[in-house]
């Protein structure tokens, strides 16, 4: 098997890689996306206008508990017991989309990206939950990894 496919073993059957040689190092990843919508439902989040509460604190708590449940949700994620983890939402009326950042860091053997990466996708679907009523059209977009730093393969910003 190609070195490039990690979880997979010399027989190409899935499994978790075995992180346990590897150096504990500070590691950091950021992580957005966007959740479009209609101005009419951005300006009701503005106004905080929603019956199930205010959206945009629902959705942090709901990304934070992403980020930790991501190894219950990804099956061959590692567990990890994250340092930290933040997001933050901005209302981008040129696009008429909220833009979602998540930072997640983690003291450990392996990368933290998948918890950062979870952490904007469940903050987006609780926008859209909670929104729905007033936008069936809503669409969620451009989940990306833009950082992510430690471990062996070092520094990526692709912003």
């Amino acid at each position: 098997m190609s070195d490039e496919f990690t979880h997979f073993n010399q027989a190409g059957q899935p499994h978790m890689v075995d992180v346990g040689n590897k150096a504990v190092t500070k590691r950091v990843a950021i992580a957005k996306g966007r959740i479009f919508m209609a101005k009419s439902t951005i300006d009701k989040l503005k106004n905080d206008d929603f019956a199930k509460g205010d959206v945009l604190s629902v959705a942090h708590i709901a990304g934070v508990l992403g980020a930790k449940q991501t190894a219950n949700l990804i099956p061959l994620c590692h567990p990890l017991g994250l340092d930290h983890t933040d997001l933050s939402f901005e209302i981008n009326n040129e696009l008429d989309a909220i833009e979602i950042r998540a930072e997640c860091s983690v003291s450990g053997k392996t990368g933290i990206e998948m918890e950062a990466l979870t952490a904007v996708s469940v903050a987006a679907l609780t926008i859209y939950d909670m929104c729905k009523s007033a936008d069936k059209k809503m669409r969620i977009s451009d989940i990306r990894l833009t950082h992510k730093s430690g471990g062996k393969s070092g520094t990526l910003d692709a912003e």
